[in-house]
């Protein structure tokens, strides 16, 4: 009897020892060759806040504002670089296609004629003019006649011509023989080139050019007349 009690002794010491054990680690008992699963903590989501999400649409609502503002101000930077260099774009100089030219009327003074050689801005554009222009006699047959276009000794400067507006070149003959002469050409046209340009205009002109064609001209001048 004595050595039976022992061992139910020794036996319920060993099972309290083995749940006191268990209680230690945390680990509830399982069934044979059966692992403990691992809990991951899960993390609460955030609340939402009648706060936070008007903040969130303020937000919104300044980042739109400030992308409006930003693709406003770079149109006005286009337009305003596009209307400077328009209106800092310099005239040219006139081309023959955008000019028209005419004689006007010849006065007569002892043998000599006077009058004014017009060039008008035809074109669309603010143009100038500077300089001499080149003459050439055409007759009535439609030959060159010999012709001298002289530079009188004036000062040019240069002409603004806006869209309509004109400059005159006064021109000088002489209507009486000189030196070999016996009778001077009668022309019917008269080509013109204007300064710097090699394209040339024909007006008509009916006159009587002597000392071989010899013709002064002066430099552009502004307005359609001396």
């Amino acid at each position: 009897m004595r050595v039976t009690t022992s061992r139910t002794l020794a036996a319920g010491a060993a099972a309290l020892a083995l749940l006191a054990t268990g209680c230690a680690t945390g680990a509830a008992p399982s069934a044979a060759g059966a692992r403990p699963v691992a809990q991951t903590p899960t993390r609460p989501a955030p609340q939402t806040t009648p706060q936070t999400a008007q903040h969130a649409a303020a937000d919104t609502q300044h980042s739109t504002a400030d992308a409006r503002r930003a693709t406003a101000a770079g149109a006005a930077s286009v337009r305003y670089g596009a209307a400077e260099r328009t209106a800092g774009a310099a005239p040219a100089r006139c081309r023959t296609t955008g000019l028209r030219a005419k004689v006007g009327r010849q006065d007569p003074a002892a043998g000599n004629r006077y009058a004014p050689l017009v060039l008008t801005n035809t074109s669309a554009k603010t143009c100038w003019v500077y300089g001499f222009v080149g003459l050439v006699l055409i007759d009535g047959r439609g030959d060159v006649l010999r012709t001298r276009t002289r530079r009188e000794s004036v000062t040019p400067h240069r002409v603004t011509l806006r869209p309509g507006a004109s400059a005159h070149a006064r021109l000088h003959w002489t209507v009486v023989p000189s030196g070999h002469e016996t009778r001077c050409p009668a022309s019917a046209r008269l080509m013109i080139i204007p300064p710097d340009e090699v394209a040339h205009l024909e007006v008509p002109f009916t006159a009587t050019v002597c000392d071989d064609g010899r013709i002064d001209a002066r430099p552009m001048a502004p307005g359609a007349s001396p």
